[in-house]
């Protein structure tokens, strides 16, 4: 694509908007960020010193909207807003940060995108692929903006896509779509669940022959997905064998494809809990698809020990297992992460309220969870939904709630920090939040 000279507005001042603004510079065009926060209020600001560029913060310009070549809009940045449907109204192109980026690329593509497990599915793909030698660019929601793998020489790339990043697309069209579940989510964004869905869904908009849907045989709403016709469908099940694809019997995964079946025994996996074998079994698909022999695939897949603030054991601290599981920020991702403990559990939970259910939190609660502490500006509607569940506390910030759940768990029990919410009301990402949480864990423990 040429932008020599054209007049580019990018929207949103975070990762990918830094990086848009990168990208733009450096193909001539005549670059703007606009934010509606002030300067002082932008993260890494300093990143962009070395690009020309003029800002519009504390606001958007409505008129500077419409007279642009082109929108570049970051994730975050909601497509409803007055300035962009002004500028939609005069003619002005409005492209996302993923658009933007695949119109450059043309390595091949496995994207992956679902409610929950995203990001520990696409990491599995990248150590997959990068074992068996590949020049892999792993990225997109997990942290690397997607426009920042261009002009890099990859030979593949692994991207994770939130509902957000498959909105704004034209051409975007990858060989392998990965959808791995849905639940409620992101009611803060969307006008309803449906909205929400049809986001996730645009993933196979353009695909076609010769490339792949892989798809979650276990879960109703992936089943009932609109999925193009000319599309491979490969499906995996943690609950049954399939015909083909990739299926579970008792403690093996079975791999069944092109009348070849291949085990995999289950007891050599690091990672622990029903979730992250359903994020195996959809990870192992697209590399052994493209080739990639069977038995190094799952040599990596069982090397790989988690991520940070996902499931992440971080003390036994008074004979307590604790752990961080600050990137649950929705009701399903807790859900799962209970399924995989046994009681008694206290669970941390509180955040900004995204406007979901909490009902199916009831009766795992009810089952699993001794205490019920909460935090953040969700705690008024957590605490109405779900109180009678079981005992419940409330703390003012992460320090308080850790010393509860010190007072409040029985020897040998666990300390989960799972929130359904997400945590901008205290914090600035999910990250902060698990750094806060194992930081009171050690001053308590330094104070005991």
């Amino acid at each position: 694509m040429d932008y020599l000279q054209q007049k580019i507005v990018v929207i949103g001042a975070g990762l990918s908007g830094q990086a848009l603004v990168r990208f733009f510079c450096g193909k001539g065009a005549e670059v703007t960020l606009s934010d509606r926060r002030g300067q002082a209020d932008l993260p890494d600001f300093e990143n962009l010193a070395d690009c020309k560029l003029s800002f519009d913060l504390g606001g958007h310009s409505i008129e500077l909207f419409r007279q642009a070549d082109l929108i570049a809009v970051s994730p975050g940045v909601p497509l409803n807003i007055e300035p962009l449907i002004e500028a939609a109204k005069a003619g002005v192109k409005i492209l996302g940060e993923v658009e933007i980026a695949v119109r450059e690329l043309k390595a091949p593509m496995i994207a992956i995108t679902g409610t929950n497990g995203k990001s520990t599915t696409t990491s599995l793909i990248g150590e997959m692929l990068k074992g068996w030698g590949k020049n892999c660019f792993v990225g997109g929601n997990l942290g690397t903006p997607l426009v920042s793998a261009c002009g890099k020489g990859y030979d593949s790339l692994v991207v994770e896509l939130s509902s957000f990043q498959l909105e704004a697309l034209e051409t975007f069209s990858p060989n392998f779509a990965l959808m791995l579940n849905l639940s409620e989510d992101h009611l803060d964004r969307y006008s309803d669940f449906n909205s929400y869905l049809a986001a996730k869904e645009a993933i196979f908009s353009n695909m076609g022959a010769g490339q792949y849907a892989i798809l979650n045989e276990n879960d109703a709403r992936v089943r009932e997905l609109i999925v193009p016709v000319a599309i491979k469908k490969i499906w995996f099940s943690a609950i049954r064998l399939l015909d083909e694809g990739m299926g579970r019997r008792e403690n093996q995964l079975v791999w069944r494809w092109q009348g070849n079946e291949v085990r995999f025994d289950l007891e050599q996996l690091k990672i622990k809990g029903e979730h992250n074998i359903e994020n195996a079994m959809a990870a192992m698909i697209a590399p052994l698809v493209m080739g990639m022999p069977a038995e190094l695939a799952w040599q990596r897949v069982c090397a790989f020990t988690g991520l940070p603030h996902r499931m992440q054991q971080v003390s036994r601290f008074k004979g307590l297992t604790w752990i961080n599981d600050s990137k649950g920020t929705n009701v399903g991702s807790v859900v799962k992460s209970l399924a995989g403990l046994t009681a008694p559990v206290t669970l941390i939970a509180g955040g900004k309220d995204k406007g979901g259910d909490y009902a199916p939190l009831r009766e795992p609660l009810s089952q699993k969870v001794a205490c019920l502490v909460l935090l953040g500006e969700a705690t008024g509607r957590m605490d109405a939904a779900l109180a009678d569940c079981c005992p419940t506390r409330h703390a003012a910030d992460m320090a308080e709630a850790v010393r509860v759940a010190a007072e409040e768990t029985t020897s040998g029990g666990t300390v989960l920090l799972s929130p359904a919410c997400s945590s901008f009301d205290m914090y600035t990402s999910y990250a902060a939040r698990g750094d806060d949480f194992v930081c009171r864990i050690k001053d308590l423990e330094e104070r005991e």
